[in-house]
């Protein structure tokens, strides 16, 4: 019984990363978004009925794949976190972690990759926006949980909107760093990504520790 539990988890395993490769793959070829359930399921070589065994859409897909994007780049974001000294809790001790956290972490090539994937998220494109906002909202969680972990006896409030607010931040100027500079990533691009990220923290830290 038990082996048979096994080969099924691993053939669900399998099924899955198959997708997530096919949908990357469809991604290099045609430059975004521009395939179908059907296209998906072909690539992968399984019938169109199992992409939805382990996807409720196909949009569910892509945020999978973006959150392969950004997963390496919130491990080592989280990493940092969790070798940097655990402070008092308070506000500032609170900022500080997240902010070197954020300046180590190589976000940019993450933001160039979802904008590869998603597309633009402007008005031009309004689902690109909300997956973007979904993407960002699930590494948002996990970045929250996080904190709380390691500031247990800190105000829960207190810690939430330090990380919505870093977070949402990096939103606004990944957008205007793709409006501005597009998804490049040589080194102007990069730099202009590492001063909206300092104007960023300047205009959290001004607000969030006001009163601190």
């Amino acid at each position: 019984m038990t082996l048979s539990i096994d080969r099924r988890a691993a053939l669900k395993a399998k099924h899955r990363a198959a997708i997530l490769r096919a949908a990357r793959d469809l991604i290099d070829e045609r430059g975004g978004r521009e395939f179908s359930v059907d296209d998906l399921a072909s690539r992968a070589d399984i019938a169109r009925r199992t992409v939805f065994n382990h996807f409720g859409s196909l949009d569910e897909v892509l945020l999978a794949v973006c959150e392969q994007e950004l997963s390496v780049i919130i491990d080592r974001f989280l990493a940092d976190m969790a070798k940097t000294p655990v402070g008092d809790g308070s506000r500032s001790s609170m900022f500080d972690e997240l902010e070197s956290a954020a300046r180590g972490a190589d976000l940019a090539p993450a933001i160039a990759g979802m904008y590869r994937i998603l597309g633009d998220p402007g008005k031009d494109d309004p689902k690109a926006a909300v997956l973007t906002q979904t993407a960002f909202a699930r590494v948002t969680e996990r970045l929250r949980d996080e904190v709380a972990r390691r500031h247990p006896a800190a105000d829960a409030l207190d810690a939430a909107l330090l990380v919505e607010s870093l977070m949402s931040g990096i939103v606004v100027i990944a957008d205007h760093w793709l409006t501005t500079t597009g998804p490049r990533l040589d080194p102007d691009a990069i730099d202009a990504w590492d001063a909206l990220l300092a104007r960023l923290v300047h205009s959290v830290r001004s607000g969030y520790m006001a009163d601190d």
